[in-house]
């Protein structure tokens, strides 16, 4: 056995690393810079997705940011105009002027401006990546007292998404016909998906026909007052879009959506076991209270077992975590996105969220008012719904109609103005019950029995705001028992 001492002593010192360059290609810089000074057009071809600091060398990018602001300002961007704006200085042994005239010297056509504009935009990715690298190694090593490792790694996955987001080369202006083929492409789908809807069915026929389904990059908020069976909906909707979900294999090896959806479900309030025993209840019609208490019977356990096997492979991905932060949430909302897919967010509820740190000493407004605004940048950032419940105050009960309204909003009016959609959940049976008389009154006691009848299982859903679409209010069935909406049948109901 090794002396205990030759085990403290530090192994040979392997040989240095050869010095890597970070991955750089000159001459495609120098080609595209001379093309743009020979002919200006060809800075419309890249600049949609190029940038100066995606040069390399800084020569480059200052020649490059000189000649975009010569451009958008109308005068002419060439060696003579830009010579007066740079600082004299040496160039691989070539004055400024000399240098500018070396770049049209070596200039490529306007045809290959994009091509090598691309080709220096990839490797500024690369460069980017590196770098990420780095500074994930070098805080790993020497981490700040209060930095956390879950802070570092969501941060490493922000800047890993910023960097493969940005720079794509389909923005700026679209030809006619291309709006026309996308239109056609998105009534096709809509065409192809369950209820012809351009958004996520979510099975409620009524609500979909109101609204369209979800649409991509909306922030919906559904609010109403605790008891009127917010989460219940949103469970209802979640489960419907995630059983209807379709996919298909593409090329690139990934799943397309084609009906239905994967969904995140961010529960902050329950937990995942009651979200999955609530799903349980909606599907066999066997109450939770029942479950939880084991009053079942062998038939009621076997047809548990039998919806259990039948929907334990959903996409439906539940995050129990209390407390979340807007940034925590959407790092994992990434994250997902990028390893299953993701088509819909629901998040139970923004009241129990975090702002940062510096909102939440401001007070409790500006910290949901932050909460809100970035969950609408998250909805339009991963080009999918985000249904997030509210609370609503208590003013809704000092009325003598109960219906809420969108000054009811609790602690922001940013609810209002960041939302796409604002929906209330409303049930006037609940309050019905509240207002049970005395039955030694028979006369009330009886009004208040035939107004019960008509009352029963049947809840409102209050559409205050929509940007695409009317407000209004939708019927829906609601079944306490088992905590599940369903479209209203008002066939037999003419009450209704």
């Amino acid at each position: 056995m090794a002396p205990i001492d030759s085990l403290a002593r530090k192994p040979q010192a392997a040989a240095e690393p050869a010095f890597r360059s970070p991955p750089h290609n000159i001459e495609a810089e120098q080609a595209l810079l001379g093309a743009i000074l020979i002919n200006n057009e060809a800075f419309y071809r890249v600049s949609d997705f190029l940038e100066s600091k995606h040069f390399f060398e800084p020569i480059h990018a200052e020649i490059f940011d000189l000649a975009g602001r010569l451009i958008h300002l109308s005068k002419r961007a060439d060696p003579i105009s830009l010579k007066g704006h740079l600082a004299e200085r040496d160039i691989e042994g070539l004055s400024v002027s000399q240098y500018l005239a070396r770049l049209v010297a070596e200039a490529t056509t306007i045809i290959n401006a994009q091509d090598y504009g691309r080709i220096v935009y990839f490797l500024a990715v690369r460069r980017a990546l590196i770098e990420i690298g780095e500074d994930i190694v070098n805080l790993a090593y020497d981490a700040p007292v209060e930095a956390t490792p879950t802070s570092h790694i969501e941060d490493a996955e922000r800047k890993l998404y910023e960097v493969a987001e940005t720079g794509r080369y389909d923005s700026g202006f679209h030809s006619f016909g291309s709006a026309l083929t996308k239109a056609v492409d998105m009534t096709a789908a809509a065409y192809q998906r369950d209820g012809k809807l351009s958004g996520l069915a979510t099975g409620l026929k009524d609500l979909d026909t109101k609204m369209g389904g979800l649409q991509a990059s909306d922030l919906i908020v559904l609010a109403g007052r605790p008891g009127m069976g917010k989460t219940a909906l949103a469970t209802n909707i979640a489960y419907n879009i995630a059983k209807a979900w379709q996919g298909e294999q593409r090329a690139d090896g990934h799943i397309k959506t084609v009906n239905g959806g994967v969904v995140g479900f961010f529960s902050l309030e329950m937990s995942a076991e009651q979200l999955a025993t609530r799903i349980i209840a909606e599907q066999t019609g066997i109450p939770s209270s029942s479950m939880r208490r084991g009053v079942i019977n062998d038939m009621d356990f076997e047809k548990i077992q039998e919806t259990v096997i039948e929907i334990q492979n959903l996409p439906l991905f539940i995050d129990e975590t209390g407390g979340l932060s807007v940034a925590q949430l959407a790092a994992r909302a990434r994250r997902l996105k990028r390893q299953r897919g993701l088509d819909l967010i629901v998040i139970d509820y923004i009241q129990l969220m975090q702002g940062s740190t510096r909102r939440a000493m401001e007070g409790r407004v500006q910290e949901v008012t932050e909460i809100t605004t970035n969950l609408k940048a998250l909805a339009k950032e991963l080009n999918v719904p985000v249904v997030a419940l509210s609370q609503l105050s208590r003013q809704v009960e000092n009325r003598e109609d109960k219906r809420p309204q969108l000054s009811d909003l609790r602690e922001s009016g940013s609810i209002e103005q960041d939302a796409d959609v604002v929906m209330f959940v409303f049930r006037e049976e609940y309050y019905h019950e509240l207002r049970k008389p005395s039955e030694s009154n028979k006369e009330k006691f009886a009004e208040w029995e035939v107004e019960g009848d008509r009352l029963v299982g049947k809840a409102e859903v209050i559409i205050g705001k929509q940007r695409h679409g009317p407000t209004g209010t939708v019927e829906l069935h609601f079944d306490a028992a088992v905590t599940r909406f369903a479209n209203l049948d008002t066939t037999h109901r003419p009450d209704f």
